[in-house]
């Protein structure tokens, strides 16, 4: 779990900071001239079994992740004397969120409201971390420092919101980087946020956590698929009055990222995209050959009473809805919790990988800083709709940032049911 302290200053420099080994520090006093507004640390919270494990369990009874108690204030001094100030009530608590991805950097703070919460603040960047990992196998210099950038706006929307429990994940990219661990430390040093490298498992479950709620009602196994910028997670659930219990689960480190630049540079030829396409569908497939495996007889008897549902969380699936949509803009409100028709998500990945770069630039909700990417996307989707041959495909444009929240807030628990849009 991560715990964050908010730096000393806007720029991420503490007072009296000297060079060499870090010591621990005190989380007392104020924050450039405002009050503490402190993090609480939390304890990790992560699943048993390896990363392998199938059968990850019920989230429902799932750990729940604590508000710690407060330290102990410093002692009293004749220049500083201690100051009880009475904790804020916990309906006006603020709690945040930052995934650290693969491509984008997202916050999320948000205050409790009953079963739900009411954000108050957001933010989102691409940055691309991974930009060049799948073949130097580390994080490059300006990566990090586009990440760094986005994570000084994070600090400082900490520090603002007063801020009282947060936790901080990175993702694939730190996992798989060989300087992973050092670009961790290094975020700490500059903003004060103390990232934790989940592990695929948990990145599972915490965007499980996020957007189950968003499922079509129903009987039988579901599928919720996280299509990320370094690795794909797809988790076969179970539904029931609570948060869904997890039957079987599978991650391929296939993104839209990863994936892009395995294939490399692709000419500009209907030809060429043609092969390059059929090479990304291969290598998910290949991926995820064993869990289309183990699930194929739950799919088949899902299909055949007609019950089969399918849920996806990710940059591609939203980007694709807008498509659907003929949106002149993206517009979460029209997006999340949509139900759009599987073979129109078909119909457009199609389209889009056939396309030039310029065409995919053009086109609204695209732009030049997913026309390269979304291909790739369009790969992994198709190839989870092989596994899971639904009818229909939900949209969320909410995940892995909502499931920390959900947590935080008190109990991991979810409401049990959402309103849906259906699209023709």
């Amino acid at each position: 779990m991560a715990e964050n302290h908010p730096p000393a200053n806007r720029h991420g420099v503490r007072s009296g900071k000297k060079k060499g080994k870090r010591k621990s520090r005190p989380h007392h006093g104020k924050i450039a001239g405002k009050s503490p507004g402190r993090i609480s640390p939390i304890a990790p919270t992560p699943l048993a079994g390896p990363a392998t494990l199938a059968d990850v369990g019920d989230l429902s009874t799932a750990p729940v992740l604590p508000e710690t108690e407060s330290e102990p204030a410093a002692p009293a001094t004749s220049e500083r004397p201690a100051i009880w100030q009475k904790p804020l009530p916990h309906h006006r608590q603020a709690y945040a969120a930052i995934d650290l991805g693969t491509n984008n950097c997202r916050l999320l703070i948000a205050r409790p409201s009953g079963e739900h919460f009411v954000v108050i603040d957001a933010f989102s960047r691409v940055v691309r971390l991974g930009e060049g990992l799948a073949q130097t196998g580390y994080l490059s210099q300006e990566a990090m420092d586009r990440a760094l950038a986005a994570l000084h706006v994070c600090a400082d929307k900490l520090r603002k919101r007063n801020v009282h429990l947060a936790r901080s994940v990175a993702t694939e990219a730190c996992r798989r980087a060989t300087n992973g661990a050092q670009f961790i430390d290094r975020v700490y040093d500059e903003t004060g946020i103390r990232l934790n490298i989940i592990t695929a498992q948990e990145e599972a479950r915490l965007a499980v956590l996020g957007c189950h709620i968003l499922l079509e009602q129903g009987e039988g196994p579901a599928m919720i698929f996280d299509i990320g910028g370094g690795s794909t997670e797809m988790v076969l659930v179970e539904t029931g009055d609570t948060v869904p219990r997890i039957i079987d689960w599978q991650s391929a480190p296939w993104g839209v990222v990863s994936l892009t630049e395995s294939v490399g540079a692709i000419d500009d030829t209907p030809q060429a995209r043609a092969i390059a396409y059929a090479e990304m569908r291969r290598r998910v497939d290949e991926g995820f050959a064993d869990f289309a495996e183990r699930v194929a007889s739950m799919r088949d008897a899902a299909t055949g009473a007609g019950r089969i549902r399918l849920l996806g969380t990710s940059g591609t699936v939203t980007t694709l809805a807008s498509l659907h949509l003929e949106l002149p803009q993206y517009d979460r409100r029209a997006v999340d919790g949509l139900v759009v028709p599987a073979e129109s998500m078909r119909a457009i990945s199609e389209r889009l990988s056939k396309m030039t770069p310029a065409e995919r630039i053009a086109l609204p909700c695209i732009g030049r800083e997913r026309s390269d990417l979304v291909v790739a996307g369009c790969a992994i989707l198709e190839s989870i709709l092989e596994i899971w041959p639904a009818d229909r495909l939900g949209i969320a444009d909410r995940g892995i940032r909502e499931g920390i929240l959900r947590s935080l807030m008190a109990g991991g628990a979810s409401p049990k049911s959402a309103q849906q849009r259906t699209a023709a």
